[in-house]
């Protein structure tokens, strides 16, 4: 996974290779790489990030063979037919384990798996509910679309709920599909924007550390109008939003040193959207800091470390898995004069998983404010806050 390595490639490993039963156990962090043993920035066999890539729509929204890990990141809040106040998010990865499908003969064989989370907040309600399914890329479980589509990727639902969870890609509009009656929870949604994508970095060449070859191809539809059905505990409601799509390619992990990261998706009021994100390390310090902020016409600016600062202030421990979270902040990008108090609508909106244990992270919907008044909304993504530290991947 990251917004460097956002994949669960050694767990997803575990997975295929026990025909998607539960790893056992989670896959221990590599050790520090020496001057002796280089950290690979890209494993053997699969492609890195090319900062010349030659970028198109709609090819770019579909699937990108050669790459080890791909995803299409969708969180947003919607306001349903009843008034109540909704944020979701559904991410569907591609998580490479081999560079290629195997060449023996059988439909059975596979590169990879596709993953899929989904997350529903209920902020007047303090709940946060949180389903997964993760399977082969092989028939009849998962697979992965092409252009020209419609069909982006898919997986069969959880078992204990019939059919599939699927993404899809009608012209400029995305559908999205998810189910988990154990859960109870269901979003059917098209969420679909006027304004091209917008690249984040050079070329949507998105650097994540200062080491070389560690990036991915990344860009953003921070401005998405959604409209659809939610539905919980079985009462289904017609709802209507605004949502943000992050999509990356590429290979690498995470940086020499570098644990987890903090990301902020956030929709100002004033027009404009601010991404950034904080590599860290084990002591907490940042390792590598990168935005964007895009003016209300859809023009990204860069931003480097020196033109953002992120302060925390406050804290939510989690007593299921033991990592204590940064919970509100400061946001501030002097030059474009954003002083942003931020604070998450559920302290409680941590993701984790029970097919591969060790996974957790905390993913939730956020307000911002601006000298006390209403500036925006989005969502804020931490991992790396666990007592085992770096994710398990």
């Amino acid at each position: 996974m990251t917004r460097s390595s956002r994949g669960a490639a050694a767990a997803a490993l575990a997975l295929a290779l026990a025909g998607c039963r539960p790893a056992p156990a989670p896959a221990p962090a590599p050790a520090p790489a020496s001057a002796a043993t280089p950290w690979p920035a890209t494993p053997p066999g699969f492609l890195p990030a090319d900062p010349a890539h030659a970028w198109s729509f709609p090819r770019d929204h579909f699937a990108r063979p050669g790459y080890r890990n791909e995803w299409w990141y969708f969180t947003g809040h919607l306001t349903t037919a009843s008034g109540r106040r909704v944020g979701f998010q559904v991410t569907f990865f591609k998580v490479g384990l081999l560079p290629s499908r195997p060449t023996f003969a059988s439909a059975w064989s596979s590169p990879g798996a596709v993953m899929v989370h989904a997350a529903v907040t209920e902020p007047d309600a303090g709940r946060h509910r949180f389903a997964e399914v993760i399977w082969r890329d092989a028939p009849l479980l998962a697979g992965l679309g092409a252009a020209p589509g419609p069909r982006v990727a898919w997986a069969q639902a959880p078992p204990g709920t019939p059919g599939r969870w699927t993404l899809d890609l009608d012209g400029e509009a995305w559908r999205l599909a998810v189910r988990d009656d154990g859960a109870g929870l269901a979003l059917d949604l098209v969420a679909a924007s006027a304004r091209p994508p917008v690249l984040q970095g050079p070329n949507g060449y998105s650097r994540k550390a200062a080491s070389p070859g560690f990036a991915s191809e990344y860009y953003s539809q921070p401005r998405l109008a959604v409209a659809g059905t939610v539905t919980l505990d079985g009462r289904a409601e017609a709802a209507r939003g605004e949502a943000w799509l992050d999509r990356e390619v590429g290979s690498s992990q995470l940086g020499p040193g570098q644990v987890g990261w903090d990301w902020f998706a956030l929709r100002l009021a004033d027009g404009r959207a601010l991404m950034l994100y904080l590599l860290r390390r084990a002591d907490g310090a940042v390792d590598h800091a990168r935005g964007t902020l895009v003016a209300g016409d859809g023009t990204p600016h860069p931003l480097a470390a020196e033109d953002l600062r992120v302060t925390a202030t406050g804290r939510w421990r989690s007593e299921a898995s033991g990592a204590t979270y940064p919970s509100g902040w400061r946001v501030e990008v002097p030059a474009a004069g954003l002083s942003l108090d931020v604070a998450p609508e559920v302290a409680g909106a941590e993701n984790r998983s029970r097919l591969l244990p060790g996974l957790a992270y905390w993913e939730g919907p956020v307000r911002a404010l601006q000298a006390g008044a209403p500036a925006g909304e989005g969502y804020v993504e931490l991992t790396g806050y666990g007592p085992g530290g770096r994710l398990p991947l």
